[in-house]
């Protein structure tokens, strides 16, 4: 049982590895603040989610654990809070979203053509 739970635990770690990682990436290769938002946070809740659990398994059932837990509740209910307020703030500062293609106007289309036909 202690292999599984050791095995369980350093699987978890390496993925919260990886997460950070391709979140790292994503803030240095993504091309505007929206989209270096979203790397950013799939760090912070997938990549610090997996940690934690891995240090909790590692830990046991101990005080630790319960320090870790209200560690992973700080990052996880603070983490879409602050992205989302950031996001906000750029909107609000007029700063526009970059897009392969500007979909507003086939939306428009889609919806006239749609309604053209009813």
């Amino acid at each position: 049982m202690n292999l599984i739970v050791e095995i369980a635990s350093w699987a978890l770690m390496l993925a919260g590895c990886f997460f950070t990682v391709v979140g790292a990436l994503g803030l240095v290769r993504m091309p505007d603040v929206f989209t270096r938002m979203h790397a950013a946070s799939v760090t912070d809740t997938l990549g610090v989610t997996c940690f934690v659990l891995g240090m909790m398994l590692q830990a046991g059932f101990s005080l630790v654990t319960v320090k870790l837990f209200f560690i992973f509740a700080l990052f996880f209910f603070t983490g879409p809070v602050v992205t989302h307020a950031l996001a906000q703030a750029c909107l609000h500062e007029r700063i526009a979203p970059l897009l392969a293609e500007d979909r507003r106007k086939r939306a428009r289309d889609g919806r006239a053509g749609k309604e053209a036909k009813s």
